[in-house]
C-alpha cells in the first residue's frame, strides 16, 4: 500500500510488519464468490513489535488482552466484494483498535456535589410530579 499503517501522529507500524491473508468470504455472492479471495485477515505481532514503544506496546497489551493470541492482533474484513476495499477496511480496523488501545488513560473524575439551586430543582420537579399525579386519582384524595 503505502510506507506504513499510521496508527498516531507518531506511531507508524511499517508494512513489513503486517501479515495479510486472503480467503474466500462467506455468503450470498453468486458466481464469483467461489473464485475471489476478497475476504482479508490482516494481523500484527504487537507483543514483538520494535517499532512500538515500550510504554505503548504496555499499554496495549493489558487493554487489547482479550483480542492477542500469543501477542498477535489479526482483523478480519469481509464486508465488500473487492479484495483492495477489504484491505483498506482492516487496514482501517486496526488502526482504530490500536489508536484506541495506545491512547492514554483518561483524567481521573472529580468528584462533585449537587449545588443549592440542583437540588432544589430536583425537589420542585417532584412536588409538580406528585401533584400531577394527585390531580389524575379519581377517588378524590
Amino acid at each position: 500500500m503505502d510506507d506504513g499503517l499510521r496508527v498516531t501522529d507518531r506511531l507508524v507500524l511499517p508494512d513489513a510488519e503486517l501479515r495479510e491473508r486472503f480467503s474466500r468470504s462467506s455468503g450470498p455472492g453468486g458466481q464469483g464468490v467461489n473464485t475471489t479471495d476478497s475476504r482479508v485477515e490482516l494481523s500484527f505481532d504487537l507483543a514483538g513489535s520494535p517499532s512500538v514503544p515500550e510504554t505503548l506496546r504496555a499499554r496495549a497489551l493489558e487493554r487489547l488482552a482479550n483480542r492477542l493470541v500469543d501477542g498477535v492482533l489479526t482483523v478480519a474484513a469481509s464486508e465488500h466484494r473487492a479484495q483492495l476495499a477489504n484491505r483498506e477496511a482492516a487496514r482501517e480496523r486496526m488502526a482504530a483498535l490500536l489508536r484506541e488501545a495506545v491512547a492514554p488513560p483518561p483524567k481521573p473524575r472529580r468528584p462533585t456535589r449537587p449545588s443549592r439551586a440542583a437540588k432544589e430543582r430536583r425537589l420542585t420537579e417532584k412536588k409538580r410530579q406528585s401533584q400531577r399525579k394527585r390531580d389524575r386519582r379519581v377517588d378524590g384524595d
